[in-house]
Order: C-alpha cells, then structure tokens, then sequence
C-alpha cells in the first residue's frame, strides 16, 4: 500500500524515535553576551578557567575567524535567527525593554525552518528583539512572542538585565505575575515615588553602583535603564538568573530527547550588570567580569552533561559563539577596566575594538562547534565563518531545504564544519550602520570624508576605551584615519594598526566593490514583511 504523504511523515518520525542513531540531528547553540574572542582558555585566556568549553574545543572544531554580524547585540540576534543582515532594515538597533517584536511572524526564521522539518525548538536565556505589537502590556498573553515565530516553547527575559521589565516570559507569559499587582513600565519618565538614583545618598545604598546611564529603576539593588511599576512577585533575583536558564535548557533538553529538537540557549552572561551567585566571586582575578565568564561556562558544562546523561551527544551538533566583542565598562563600576589592565588580560584576543567597534575585536568571536563523527576532533580551522549562515546551515543539516535563507543574505558554509572551506568574504556592523568587509586575507574600511563626522562616527566605530584599543597614539591614529579609507592586512597585522590602503589601490577597488554589490543585492530581493 502507497503511503500518502501525511503517513510518509509520521512513519518516518516513528522510526527516527525509535532508532535515534538514524534521526536527524539535535542541534544546540551556547549563545554567549559580550564574551570576546579571548576570554575562553581555547582561545588563550590565561586567567579565566572555561573546561567545559575548552573540552567542547578538545572534541570538536575550533574556529579562529568566526564573526557575528554586528558589535552589538540586538542586530547580530536579528540575522542569527532570520538568515538577513540587520542593517538592511530600519529599527534593528538595539532595543528599548519595551519594544515590539521586530521579526514579524510569517517570515522564514531558523526555528521556524526547524520546527517545519519536526524539530521542538526551545529559546531560552535573552531575547532582545522586542515583543508583542506597538503596545505590550505584560499583563496579558504577550503575542507576539518567540513562539510566533517558529520556537515551540521559550522562556526569555524581554531585553536585557540592564533594562525593565526586570521578570521572565514563558511562552508569551510573565512568570509569576500576581494579577492585583500589575506591571507598568515607561521609558519616558519616573513613576510617583521611584528613588532618585543620582543622589549620593541612594547611590551609597546600591548593590552595585552606576557608572553612566543605569540611574533610573531600581531592582535588587541594582539601577537599570526605563521605569517600571508592580510586578513584585514576578522579578527575576540575578544572583540565580543563570542557574534559572541552565535548569530550563536541561528541562528542555529532557523533555525532547525522543525526538529531534533545536536549543538556542542565549546566555547573559556577561551582560552588565554582573551580578550573579555569590559561588563565582573571586574565581578569577578580574572582578565581575571574569567570574561571568566562569559561570557561562559552568552553564554549558550543565548542557552538555545533559545530553550525555540522556545519550544524545553522539548525534547533536553543538556549537558556541558569541553576539558581539568584549565590553569592560558599560555602565557600572564593577572595576573590569582596572582588573584587566592590571592582570594583563586581553579579551578580544590579538585584536583590538570590542563591542561597538568596526575594528575586529567588535565582530571576531569565539566560535567551536562539536559534532562527533564528522567535525574533526581537536582541530583548527582557519575558514570564514559568519552567523547569519546558520539559518541556512542548520536547515540543511536537518535534511531540510535552505534556499529560502541562501536568497537573502546566508552562505551554505556546512562544509565547514567538517573541516572545509567557509565564506569567501565577511561584512561586519555597528550600531551606526558602518560597514566592513573582509576576505581571507584583506580587511577594508570605507571611510566618512569630512573630519568632523568623522571624528563624530569614532566613538561608535572605535569605541570609548584605549584599554580595547590598545594605547592613546592608536585611538588618535584611529579617529585621524577614518576621514578616508582603511585597508589592513589581517595576515601581519590582526590588530589593525598599519593602514596600507594607499599602497594597495587594487585591493581597496576590488573589496569597495563587492561591499557595493552587496548592499545593492538587498534592493532587488524579494524581502518578506
């Protein structure tokens, strides 16, 4: 008897569940926040212990030019989980709490791909991507949310731990909200009876001081970014935020080991403000920062003792990156800049920038994917790997069709990740909407013509701190340059110091050139809404 399609499928889902070395795939990705290309022992950290993920390098392949797409959070989650660059859109900066959800259902979307081909896909951790309509009021069901987008469940925090509202969202809902004390939240103004946090006197009582803009709010001692009001009951406590999302992944985890599943689980840590459980204090001699490190990597050796308790890891592809370049001070005084300087701690590695910046450390991050059988053990590869491929990728290694994602702005880079070639060009972002591209060899830069905007355009593009970019002559020699165009030879010169675009008028043409195309390429697709 001819099967009809409807029973093809479940046939074939009965028979995966049954024999799960002959399933498609699990897929997992440990998400990191503002953790720098440097920050991992793999990749040479000296001060900072990360076994698990150093174990994760050990059993897989670790990636020496793997880049998000922007030096900022909220447009790299953006083309991680819709295949398209962020800067092609209006309103993908970074994201107020309050935000509506900018990736419209009825897009193609990684989880949604996956959920389509029968994978349950979880999201856990930070969102940042906005939610609900023009107008989101937390006390009802939020729609939309994550699950409208393709994930079959999601527990989430709406922003970031820096920003109200200060409480986690389950499937469109705010965890424990009591209903007769509802949540207000502004981003205007104060509510009657909030605490001036810019007086001495309230400073002194802080958990954790301010040391710009995080004045307004106050949650668990701690000055967030907007205003909020109720909710009590439901605010999230950050010294346990971490233990939370690992217990929610490795719930999800369990939940789902019969079938194929996608879990994207999107960490904060290290995300202003650290703040977490008084068990990492001390584990580094970097202060806050380092110890987040510690404890983003405890959270992925719970992961990954998960799928060997269920006997999974053999067919689950997983692998690690980050959204954007390192951070030190960004905003509250934690002492990251000094704790570094003094240990000589380098988190971008040997490049200079971090978040914020074109310069390499604000897009060049940590990146190993594990993949028993055919990602080669232990190994280094030196391919371009970018994340706005992954939609396609992780489709096609479900069995999937990734044209959908190949038209917009994804590359099909699978071979990569069993030890084959990657992109042959990658395009970076900033906040601003500077771009960069880079091939294997050449980085360039255009640049912004009159000085002024130029010198207006460096704290986006460079970034406030010297302890990032290397000494006070490179921040002066950075701002002085980019009134023209900029070429570095990434082979000698990782850290971006030496501009040869005079001496190389050929390769700045060539590289101007495929920027153009690419920018051009946006206005004749067929975008969806």
């Amino acid at each position: 008897m001819r099967l009809t399609p409807f029973l093809a499928f479940c046939s074939a889902v009965l028979a995966a569940a049954a024999e799960p070395s002959k399933r498609p795939p699990n897929i997992v990705l440990l998400y990191a926040d503002d953790i720098g290309w440097g920050d991992l022992g793999c990749y040479g950290a000296k001060v900072i212990p990360t076994p698990n993920l150093d174990r994760l390098a050990a059993e897989g392949l670790r990636f020496t030019a793997g880049y998000c797409t922007s030096a900022t959070c909220t447009p790299s989650r953006y083309s991680l989980l819709t295949g398209e660059y962020a800067w092609r859109r209006k309103g993908t900066g970074v994201l107020p709490g309050d935000a509506n959800m900018i990736i419209k259902p009825g897009r193609p979307t990684l989880p949604a791909s996956l959920a389509n081909l029968g994978y349950a896909t979880g999201v856990v951790g930070k969102w940042h991507l906005g939610l609900g309509g023009e107008v989101v009021d937390w006390n009802k069901p939020i729609n939309p949310c994550p699950n409208q987008i393709g994930f079959t469940y999601s527990y989430i925090m709406a922003a970031t731990g820096d920003r109200v509202p200060t409480v986690f969202v389950e499937n469109g809902g705010v965890v424990g909200l009591d209903p007769k004390d509802p949540i207000e939240v502004s981003y205007k103004k104060p509510f009657p009876g909030d605490p001036d946090l810019t007086t001495d006197a309230e400073r002194a009582k802080l958990k954790m001081d301010w040391s710009h803009g995080h004045n307004m709010a106050l949650v668990n001692g701690v000055g967030r970014i907007g205003w909020m009001k109720g909710g009590k009951a439901a605010l999230w406590n950050d010294e346990t935020m971490g233990d939370v999302f690992a217990d929610k992944a490795c719930a999800f985890i369990a939940t789902n080991k019969d079938k194929p599943f996608f879990l994207y689980y999107a960490s904060h840590e290290n995300h202003v403000p650290r703040v977490h459980h008084p068990r990492y204090a001390g584990r580094t001699p970097l202060g806050p920062r380092g110890d987040a490190v510690v404890a983003f990597d405890d959270q992925a050796g719970r992961i990954l003792a998960e799928l060997d308790k269920h006997g999974l890891a053999e067919n689950t592809l997983v692998i690690y990156t980050s959204d954007n370049g390192p951070v030190l001070d960004d905003g509250y005084k934690d002492q990251a800049v000094e704790r570094n300087q003094a240990a000589g701690h380098r988190p971008a590695g040997p490049f200079r920038g971090g978040k914020y910046s074109i310069l390499e450390g604000g897009t060049r991050v940590g990146f190993i994917a594990r993949w028993p059988g055919r990602a080669p053990a232990g190994k280094v590869s030196e391919a371009l790997m970018s994340q706005v491929d992954l939609p396609a990728v992780f489709t096609k290694v479900a069995g999937g069709d990734p044209a959908e994602f190949l038209r917009l702005d994804g590359v099909d880079t699978g071979a990569a990740l069993t030890g084959g070639p990657g992109r042959e060009t990658i395009i970076s972002s900033t906040q601003a909407n500077i771009l960069s591209i880079r091939d294997e060899r050449w980085k360039f830069i255009p640049g912004w013509g009159a000085p002024g905007k130029a010198k207006n355009a460096a704290a986006k593009a460079t970034g406030p701190l010297v302890a990032l970019l290397g000494s006070e002559d490179d921040l002066e020699r950075d701002r002085r340059d980019q009134t023209g165009p900029r070429l570095f030879d990434l082979q000698n010169d990782p850290a971006e110091r030496k501009n040869v675009a005079a001496e190389h008028p050929d390769i700045v043409a060539r590289l101007r050139a495929k920027l153009e195309e690419q920018k051009a390429k946006g206005v004749a697709l067929p975008l969806p809404q």
